[in-house]
């Protein structure tokens, strides 16, 4: 399965690979998020903990390369930010010790911890963020160069604070530091950021075998706290079952992206713990607003009455169902399931009141999705008498087809991004949804300098895109993990997009 990742008031994407796979084919598992060492062994801090992942990423360089499998390894661990955030997408304080934001919502200002130095030993000041964020701003082809077009202006008043002006209040642009537009460099640095780094992280780069494994050792001269652990190694298994085979051997002590269609053979061992994260990933279908028949609203209700989301979820294995564009981590969400009750009765009388007895529609999806979610609508739709015709095309096209020219008419992906309500807002993306009303509220949910006020904001958005029938939203995806016994620390949500292993402790014996 791959994943479909869209920032916020951008049409940059990336394909994410087969990193979550578990998102459509989870199994509901129970476990502690931090599991307790059985061996009442000592904390060891010279061990080495190896990680099993699946999507490797295709270079190093954060800077200019999107995509999930650069994120979830390199954000906090080589790299960081004047704040970061926590596993439920909390703003917290990172190269920076405090943060002040002034009244009017204009001005942000940092002061930076002392003794910050990058991994080749060069003290980091405020001239360093100053030209990190200049060229973020500077620069179209930066990541996240978009989320600073409200910037104005950036400063260094002194070797410690940064100072940030804005042009017009952004209620998301601290939330969008704490990604790859956030992250600090050392200026003038001409280190090849695709095989190498000099980040400021608790952990350097040791090597990376393509198409194996890629190792971090611990940064001895941290600014922070030291990790517990010395060595990390990243171990990619594409393959499932190689993965658990991999886990039950020894050979990784955590499998990430555990397929449920196996996990018993983990816990049938007794020798692991299966954790259940949360995500932000949005199982979307999507309907081609501008298009007929889905621009009959009648048709895009029955569609959605017609699916049998609990059902669903249960065949995908795990998720929490999801009936509106913001899923639970974000702001701004508000459970919206009776809106479309599962109702195929009803959806065969809006077709009917819509001209449709029968209709004949065409899913476009991306070739390596698993097979079950089309075959629910398959047989869901043929219920009410919809024919659904599954076209799985490779990723460029689906691209070159869906995204940009918005030939299609139903596409499922998964949309990763936190925060992406301004997708919504955006007439011009590929669901080709254009509603004053919704614009005009995300609008002012960005401005609104008040955070509870501009979720309200947000959900009053939401809720009318749903009650519009602008899309469906299957469900949210989850995560699972298993771990060995004697690892703790290890985060149980949002780790597809990243893993802060400065946490972790591994127990010896």
């Amino acid at each position: 399965m791959t994943l479909f990742r869209t920032p916020r008031r951008s049409v940059r994407l990336a394909a994410i690979g087969i990193l979550a796979v578990g998102a459509l084919v989870l199994t509901a598992c129970t476990g502690s998020a931090d599991p307790q060492p059985t061996s009442g062994g000592k904390i060891d801090t010279n061990a080495t903990l190896t990680v099993g992942l699946v999507l490797e990423p295709d270079n190093l360089d954060i800077r200019h390369t999107s995509g999930a499998a650069l994120e979830q390894i390199l954000v906090d661990n080589i790299y960081e930010g004047v704040v970061s955030r926590t596993q439920d997408n909390k703003v917290e304080d990172r190269l920076a010790s405090s943060h002040e934001i002034s009244a009017d919502g204009l001005t942000y200002t940092f002061t930076l911890h002392d003794g910050i130095t990058f991994h080749d030993g060069t003290p980091l000041t405020s001239a360093d963020v100053v030209s990190s964020y200049e060229t973020v701003k500077t620069d179209a082809t930066v990541q996240g160069n978009t989320e600073f077009s409200g910037v104005a202006s950036i400063s260094a008043p002194d070797e410690k604070t940064v100072q940030i002006v804005l042009a017009r209040p952004d209620q998301d642009f601290l939330f969008n530091l704490t990604g790859p537009a956030g992250l600090v460099f050392k200026a003038g640095d001409t280190t090849d950021l695709k095989t190498a780094e000099n980040g400021t992280g608790p952990f350097v780069l040791k090597n990376w075998t393509k198409g194996a494994a890629i190792t971090f050792d611990r940064a001895e001269k941290y600014w922070g706290e030291k990790p517990k652990l010395a060595e990390v190694v990243f171990q990619y298994i594409p393959d499932f079952t190689a993965g658990v085979n991999a886990a039950l051997d020894g050979s990784v002590d955590v499998l990430t992206a555990v397929d449920p269609n196996l996990v018993s053979q983990l816990k049938d061992t007794g020798d692991f713990t299966i954790t259940t994260g949360q995500t932000t990933d949005k199982a979307t279908l999507a309907f081609n607003n501008a298009k007929a028949p889905l621009n009959d609203k009648r048709v895009r209700e029955a569609l959605r009455l017609a699916i049998d989301h609990k059902a669903l979820v249960e065949a995908v294995g795990a998720g929490q169902t999801l009936y509106g564009p913001i899923p639970e981590l974000d702001p701004g969400y508000e459970d919206l399931s009776k809106l479309v009750p599962y109702d195929p009765a009803k959806a065969k009388e809006l077709l009917k009141e819509a001209g449709h007895q029968t209709l004949d529609l065409t899913l476009t999806i991306p070739s390596f999705y698993g097979t079950t979610v089309a075959q629910v609508l398959v047989s869901d739709f043929a219920k009410v008498g919809i024919s659904l015709k599954v076209d799985r095309v490779e990723f460029p096209t689906w691209l070159d087809q869906v995204y940009k020219n918005h030939d299609y008419e139903l596409s499922f992906v998964l949309h990763v991004e936190p925060r992406d309500f301004g997708n919504w807002a955006n007439p011009k993306y590929y669901f080709g949804y254009d509603n004053k009303q919704v614009q005009d509220l995300y609008t002012q949910s960005q401005a609104e300098l008040d955070p509870a006020k501009s979720a309200d904001l947000l959900k009053k958005a939401a809720k009318i895109v749903s009650e519009d029938d602008a899309a469906d939203w299957l469900y949210t995806g989850e995560t699972l993990t298993a771990l060995t016994a004697g690892i703790k620390g290890f985060p149980k949500d949002s780790i597809n997009s990243r893993i802060d292993l400065a946490g972790i402790t591994k127990t010896a014996g």
